[in-house]
Order: structure tokens, then sequence, then C-alpha cells
């Protein structure tokens, strides 16, 4: 549903993105000026409500203002739960996990300035999503030269729905983006609107040489970092994490929760020491990254156990490891590990390095990926690397 009255409100979103230094671009303010966002929201959003509860707002249930004004926000909306449920299914309040959102304007017009496309660049971008971020794509450099791919069929067909409402035409694939082949390959851009824990080599055969990817790279629900590479001759590709960043998980790349009695499976450590550093460090932004850097494939897991009290746990299910943390009665940390990988030791050594050479922020951390591995490392005083191989 196209409001006639959406368009003070594309002005006014404009404005804002340009005030807070997301949107330099004349060629994309004209495009978030053109692009109706309340069409990419059909048929509704689920808001937070009380409890963990999502209220389902729907585009034709709500009132016109009251549409526009939540299409404009400076928010991600979900529009999706639990891989089927949308907003007109349901009356009332409802519990779920989101799996298809519409990402903050902010997120999406700053990753498409970071893009650096020119006029006649082909792009390939995975994750379709909503159809936003494709329709502002399509705008800039014509459908023509714009492919998108989309893993939920029911997700794709919502999205080429808009995108047809909005005036645009343009190649969707549905099926898994990470391991398929697009039509139209190589492309000069690659950008993705969902999360993986790295990016995959066919993205890079995809991408001509001197070409961008652009994606968000990491496991957590949080301390995921943005990469920005640039494709070699070679086949490699190099270049450096650019900020902090949060997507949904490609969902063929998304980890598995842990449940069950968190007690008894860390009911037999190996090891009981002091922590040198608190794994409360954990909970910002930067720490995280280095966290899964260190130990890739670790989950960290905040349980709240039978006594009131909160327990932190880091968990490699693939490999039958765990670290359990408890506070002292003096404030300090304990820390129990078991398991063949001594998951905490592998973070703490690099968190207590990471804060010898000053905490340089994430933008510091180098990237370089070829078809055997991907390699990261930090060159402000602290000589960090990890070598993650593939396979």
């Amino acid at each position: 549903m196209l409001l006639p009255e959406s368009t003070p409100h594309r002005q006014a979103l404009a404005d804002r993105l340009s005030a807070a230094g997301a949107l330099k671009d004349p060629k994309w303010r004209a495009a978030v000026e053109a692009v109706p966002r309340e069409l990419f929201l059909n048929p509704g959003v689920f808001l937070p409500g009380e409890g963990g509860h999502w209220r389902p707002v729907t585009a034709l249930g709500a009132a016109p203002q009251e549409w526009l004004d939540i299409a404009y926000s400076d928010r991600s909306l979900a529009t999706q739960l639990d891989g089927h449920l949308t907003a007109d299914e349901t009356a009332a309040p409802v519990t779920g996990i989101p799996t298809s959102s519409s990402t903050t304007p902010m997120t999406v017009v700053g990753m498409l300035e970071d893009l650096e496309v020119s006029d006649g660049h082909t792009v390939l971008e995975i994750g379709t999503g909503t159809g936003y971020s494709t329709a502002l794509l399509c705008h800039r450099l014509g459908e023509d030269n714009v492919t998108t791919v989309e893993v939920d069929s029911q997700v794709a067909a919502r999205a080429d729905a808009a995108l047809e409402e909005a005036g645009f035409s343009t190649w969707t694939v549905t099926g898994d983006g990470l391991l398929g082949h697009p039509p139209r390959a190589p492309y000069d851009r690659v950008i993705a609107t969902c999360a993986v824990r790295r990016i995959p080599y066919t993205w890079i055969r995809q991408t001509k040489p001197g070409g961008i990817i652009l994606a968000t790279v990491g496991s957590w629900p949080y301390g995921t970092g943005l990469a920005k590479v640039v494709v070699n001759e070679d086949g490699t590709a190099e270049g450096r994490i650019i900020g902090p960043s949060s997507f949904m998980h490609a969902r063929s790349q998304a980890a598995t929760l842990v449940f069950g009695d968190l007690s008894a499976r860390t009911a037999y450590p190996d090891t009981e020491r002091t922590t040198e550093v608190p794994p409360t460090l954990l909970d910002a932004w930067m720490p995280a990254f280095l966290a899964q850097l260190a130990a890739p494939g670790t989950q960290l897991v905040l349980a709240c156990a039978n006594d009131g009290h909160d327990r932190r746990y880091l968990f490699d299910s693939e490999r039958e490891s765990f670290a359990a943390f408890a506070q002292d009665g003096t404030g300090g940390w304990t820390v129990r590990q078991g398991g063949p990988i001594a998951l905490w030791d592998a973070i703490e050594q690099t968190l207590v390095r990471w804060k010898a050479a000053g905490r340089p922020d994430i933008s510091a951390v180098r990237l370089h990926v070829t078809d055997q591995a991907h390699t990261y490392w930090i060159e402000e005083g602290c000589e960090l690397r990890w070598d993650h191989r593939i396979g």
C-alpha cells in the first residue's frame, strides 16, 4: 500500500541520514527520497511488546499516519517470526524469533555508501529480505545491473511484489547464495545484508578483480564486524573490518542454540583457576569480536541459575569444550574449563594483549581471504594474528 503522504517522510528521512553523516552521495539521497519504504513492510511488522512478546501491526489495520511513522522510524522492523509467521496472520501479541526484518535505514544507507558504486556497476546482493535495499540499488544503478538472492521463497515473493509495485524488476534468485552461482557473474560489487561466519570463497569467485565485497562477519548475535575487502587478480581478497555491524545470520550459517542442563554439561572440568580479566568484558563489542577470532565456533551463553544469579558459559559443541564462570566473594572471577580446547585461555590471552596495546578499536582489524583460509591481524602494537583454516 503506497501512501502519497509518504513523500515528506522520505525527505525527512534523507535529511536525518545526511545530518548523521550516513548519507553523502547526492545519487543515494535521490534514491532515499524516491523509494517508499512502507511498500517493503507489507503485510505488516512486529513491534517489541511486554514480556518478550511481539505486537503485530499491519499496513491495512493501522491508521495511515501511524503506519508512516513506523515505516520511517530509525529502527529495524521485524517482518517475519520463526521462519513463517507474518503480522497479518495473528491479531494478538505472540512470542517468536525474528527471521526476516527491514534493517534500520541508517545501517542500510551507510553500507550502500561504503560499497563505493559507480554508474554502470553490477551488484550482487545476498539476502533480499524485504527488498528495500534492493530498490535503493535499482534506483541508483538501474534494475538491469542488480541481482539479488534470497533463500526464503516466502520472503522473496513478498519482496518481488513490493519491487514491482515500486516500479522495479530485477534478477531475483531464490536459493542459497552462499553456494550458488547466480546469473551474470562476475560482479563489480557484492553486498550481504545478512551475517556470515566467514566470507564464502564463492563470493570472491563471483567478483571481478578490483571489485569490493561488503559483508558482516561473526557468529554471535552481537560483536560482529563489517568486512570490506577488495578482490585481487590472483583470486585472493584483502581489506579490513570498517566498523561494528549487526544483521540476522544467513540461515545456513546460524549457530545451533545451546539447550539443556548447563550445570550438568559443565559438571566435570579439567581445570579451575582465577581469571586475569573478567568475562563481563565480553559484553563490549570489540572484546566479543576478538573472542570469536581467538576461539572460532565458540558460543557465549548467559543463563539464570536456580539461585537467581546469572551464569556465564562458553561452549564449543563441535569440539565438546566448555568454560564456566563464577564470581567469587571478592568480586573476582573463577573459570572452570573442560574438553580438548581451553576456550577461555585462548580468549583471555587475546584480551590481555589487546588491552596492553591500548585497546585498538574494531577498525584496526585487517583481513586476508584465500580459498584455504581467512587470516585476521591487528598491526597496532600487539601483533595479534589468527589463521582460520577452511574445511
